[in-house]
């Protein structure tokens, strides 16, 4: 049986010689449909800099594809016009010294309890929804999906700047969303009541006012019958995006029998590695689920893949995934290709890139090109 999916992208809009955040995002979600555009939403985010698109609920990875590149030829456009840039990434180069949230009341309820924090947080993150039968069902995947998420965030890692220096990470992102109340990988949950119990429990401790705040980067979706993964950074491509959520949907649909040996591993270990994940990415070790120990970035993939492998063959999206992971490996991630830029063209070599060139939105290095 086939199992839906849906994406969410998060774009910041920059000054393009600078690398600032810009806050014209209302102009841009006006521009290009809001909520109810035709083939997905478009909203505005925590800061006035920034966007989302979400994409319909999709049968196929072709639909969501379909849907991502779309909207983001339709972005680019509107902000080559209003003499912007719209990056996906997961950190802005550069950030304003005064930044306002935007001004709506979850956000600014948000922004009260959070102090210094909230300046820092502009953060762009890609979402993947995947259909589950009920909340039992999403309690079981994100269980499945645990083990796995450092090797998912180093694939996608696209952060490794802030404040116009290299942070020595390849995903800032995910050490700056380590100071919310609750962050990175959630603890196992026997089920949906399990779990909502002890959600329940944290309402009202620091900045936790709702399942919403929940900043854990895998989560049973309040809103929809789904799983959502929140570990990527915002991606400087929609074709590794498309790949990246149906990794995801491999990794969920794949069924028990076709599971690997895993090697239970403890919370603590589990939460070091979700953060030497965010410093090393690809270019290092990542800590291996089918032993706890460090093995080389590539080989923990490789294991990865095999573990979604029956899901990827169901949805027809084994080749799909297998191209986009080996251009990673070979390419680098976003981080990696964010940097090439930087030393390769400076500033303006870097805007090239996460402007979205039309190599760059086809998954092809142009750091070289920059």
């Amino acid at each position: 049986m086939r199992t839906t999916l849906g994406v969410e992208e998060e774009f910041v809009l920059l000054d393009p010689v600078t690398l600032t955040p810009v806050a014209r995002a209302a102009d841009a979600v006006t521009a290009l449909g809001g909520p109810r555009r035709e083939g997905g939403a478009v909203t505005q985010e925590f800061f006035p800099s920034q966007l989302e698109y979400a994409t319909p609920v999709c049968d196929t990875a072709a639909e969501a594809s379909e849907a991502l590149e779309q909207f983001r030829r339709a972005l680019r456009a509107w902000a080559s016009d209003a003499g912007l840039l719209a990056a996906g990434v997961g950190l802005p180069y550069r950030t304003a010294h005064v930044a306002q949230v935007t001004d709506e009341e979850r956000y600014r309820d948000i922004a009260s309890r959070f102090g210094l924090v909230v300046p820092d947080h502009q953060l762009n993150g890609l979402h993947v929804h995947v259909g589950v039968g009920d909340r039992d069902e999403a309690i079981v995947a994100l269980n499945r999906l645990r083990p796995w998420l450092p090797a998912l965030l180093a694939l996608s890692a696209n952060s490794p700047f802030w404040r116009a220096e290299d942070t020595g990470f390849d995903s800032w992102r995910a050490i700056h969303s380590r100071r919310w109340t609750t962050h990175g990988i959630p603890p196992a949950f026997l089920d949906a009541a399990d779990y909502d119990r002890r959600a329940g429990a944290l309402s009202g401790i620091g900045g936790t006012v709702d399942a919403g705040t929940l900043n854990w980067v895998v989560r049973p979706s309040e809103r929809y019958p789904t799983v959502e993964v929140r570990v990527f950074d915002a991606q400087l491509d929609g074709v590794t995006s498309t790949a990246l959520a149906a990794l995801v949907r491999g990794l969920v649909t794949t069924p028990p029998e076709g599971d690997v040996d895993l090697l239970p591993l403890s919370p603590e270990l589990l939460d070091a590695a979700h953060w030497h994940a965010a410093r090393d990415g690809l270019g290092g070790e990542l800590v291996n689920p089918l032993d706890g120990r460090l093995r080389p970035a590539p080989e923990v993939v490789e294991a990865l893949l095999a573990q979604a492998r029956p899901g990827l063959v169901e949805h027809g999206d084994a080749s799909l995934v297998a191209a986009a992971v080996a251009r990673l490996l070979s390419d680098g991630n976003g981080a990696t290709r964010q940097r090439r830029a930087l030393a390769q063209g400076g500033t303006s070599g870097l805007a090239d890139l996460v402007s979205g060139s039309a190599d760059a939105m086809h998954g092809r290095d142009d750091g070289a090109s920059a």
